[in-house]
């Protein structure tokens, strides 16, 4: 298994509706890859650090992964979502 986190802040803040329209069309884009399993966003509450958001998901192996980077909806979501509304975030990968 390959899991692929991202934790990340929205220009938009925490509770809006176009925070809420982002975290949906992220979770309604990035599941309808076939390679993607087990999507979850979750919001971060921990005080030890400062970012909102989370999206994970699993991958079978690392090659589907990597399929996944490349695959044109996720690259559609990239440049139009994701560099426009996300203002940091941090990727995590665990195998």
């Amino acid at each position: 298994m390959y899991r692929h986190m991202v934790i990340f802040n929205l220009e938009s803040g925490v509770e809006s509706e176009k925070t809420r329209v982002f975290l949906a069309d992220g979770e309604r884009i990035l599941t309808a890859i076939p390679e993607v399993k087990n999507f979850s966003v979750t919001r971060q509450v921990s005080p030890k650090n400062d970012y909102d958001f989370c999206f994970s998901m699993d991958f079978d192996s690392e090659e589907e992964f990597k399929n996944y980077c490349v695959h044109p909806e996720h690259d559609k979501f990239v440049s139009e979502r994701w560099l426009k509304e996300v203002t940091r975030f941090l990727e995590i990968d665990l195998c």
